[in-house]
């Protein structure tokens, strides 16, 4: 079982207050604090919402990546930005140190992660992205999952859910750059959508535990080899720890 709780923890444990991602130590105590209660059997580290904020908050890297407007310069920009990698590696560092449970690196697909960041070249429209947009993608993020090759992660999860584009959702075997690296590190690969998680080289799935299951005591699991789920924001905390009981 697999639990990303983050939405959830930063309203409940954090109070709405923002998540500590520029401390290292203090996010990963935080997470830390909610793996207590929640017990997933992995830990999630959730670099897209890391990134998301990093997007919001940092002037100098949006000016970066809209220096030019060629449809992928400025996802290659903010993967190859220097002071952004060496800090998300110590925070991914520190991460993999204080977690008791295996690592599971979460990141926003190449199809997702070109979306999000094309409007900074200049346009916010999407549908010429396609699949040979998400596999040039994929190369600029292959280079990068390099920097985290001597953390013991055991997969890389990359999120296929966000904006819709023109060409739908791109097969994860189109992402053979990321595959051949995960592969080359012993990390398992898997892309996560609404309806379930498909993992590279396996027959196995993964199924996803829907939003309901968390408030009805009636919502049953779905059938597959390990399950996904994500804690709502707005759930309620008695709750949820009566839905834990019924995952155990």
């Amino acid at each position: 079982m697999l639990l990303d709780s983050h939405d959830y923890a930063q309203s409940v444990f954090l109070q709405g207050k923002p998540v500590p991602w520029q401390e290292p130590m203090a996010y990963a105590n935080f997470f830390g604090q909610v793996q207590g209660v929640l017990k997933s059997d992995f830990a999630l580290l959730s670099l897209d919402r890391f990134y998301a904020q990093c997007l919001n908050n940092d002037a100098r890297l949006q000016a970066a990546m809209g220096a030019k407007s060629r449809t992928g310069f400025a996802l290659r920009t903010l993967l190859n930005d220097a002071e952004t990698t060496a800090f998300v590696i110590e925070l991914a560092t520190t991460f993999s140190q204080t977690q008791r449970v295996p690592v599971v690196l979460q990141i926003p697909s190449p199809m997702q992660w070109l979306a999000r960041t094309h409007a900074f070249s200049g346009s916010a429209d999407v549908s010429g992205l396609d699949a040979d947009s998400a596999e040039n993608a994929s190369m600029y993020v292959a280079d990068w999952l390099r920097g985290f090759a001597a953390l013991p992660l055991v997969a890389v999860l990359l999120d296929d859910r966000g904006p819709i584009v023109s060409a739908g959702s791109v097969p994860l075997s189109t992402y053979s750059p990321i595959a051949n690296v995960t592969d080359h590190y012993r990390w398992a690969l898997g892309q996560r959508t609404g309806d379930g998680v498909e993992l590279h080289g396996s027959a196995r799935t993964g199924a996803v535990i829907k939003p309901q299951f968390w408030s009805a005591d009636t919502a049953v699991l779905p059938d597959g080899d390990f399950l996904l789920g994500e804690v709502p924001r707005e759930a309620v905390p008695e709750r949820v720890l009566s839905r834990i009981t019924a995952l155990v």
